[in-house]
């Protein structure tokens, strides 16, 4: 009896640690919280100015693929939008980005897999805007990078529950009517999801 409980046990060990090695795919999709808090700055002609802090939406699909164990490189793609309402005035941002990134899960021999990751790429800003009963809209590209830490709880072999918290920054220039416009956004908030991974066919022919 023994025996057998110890075989179970060595064979639970090895799925676990078996999720999250080299030449495994991992699929995610992680959501933004509505607490998540953000602030920006505009600079032109030398003078800054501080806007508002919002709430905002955000999801996040991505895909990667494990160079080694732990260690997965992948793409990011984020949507977010926010929606700033304030003397009857009303500015919509619709952000793009496409990023790549790498992520680093630690085995800790259980079903908690604590993780880091960085990515760094580009993103564009699509702004509306009401002032005064007038509307406008404009477009600013930039560069956009992250990082992010978190855990992710292996509910099944397959499955993962993700909760981490994340700092991302958007940065553009732009000129506006012979006036040279920088402008950055940042965010840090907390963010949830599921992580699906996918076994190599090498190990799965192995079983």
């Amino acid at each position: 009896m023994k025996k057998l409980l110890l075989v179970g046990a060595i064979a639970l060990c090895g799925l676990s640690n078996a999720q999250m090695t080299k030449g495994d795919w991992v699929i995610s999709g992680n959501t933004g919280l509505g607490f998540n808090s953000a602030s920006s700055t505009v600079k032109a002609n030398g003078e800054s100015e501080d806007g508002p802090k919002i709430s905002k939406f955000s999801i996040t699909p991505s895909v990667g693929y494990f160079v080694m164990d732990g260690l997965a490189v992948g793409i990011d793609l984020g949507l977010d939008s926010e929606t700033k309402k304030y003397d009857g005035d009303k500015t919509t941002d619709t952000r793009f980005s496409v990023m790549p990134t790498a992520t680093y899960y630690f085995n800790t021999g259980s079903k908690f897999f604590p993780f880091v990751g960085v990515g760094v790429g580009y993103a564009t800003n699509k702004t509306k805007e009401t002032l005064s009963g007038i509307s406008d809209n404009y477009t600013a590209d930039g560069l956009t990078w992250k990082a992010k830490a978190g855990v992710t709880y292996m509910a099944t072999q397959s499955l993962g529950v993700n909760l981490g918290v994340g700092f991302d920054q958007f940065y553009s220039k732009n000129t506006y009517f012979n006036t040279e416009v920088k402008t950055t956004r940042n965010n840090f908030g907390v963010n949830v999801g599921f992580s699906y991974f996918i076994k190599s066919k090498s190990q799965k022919s192995d079983k």
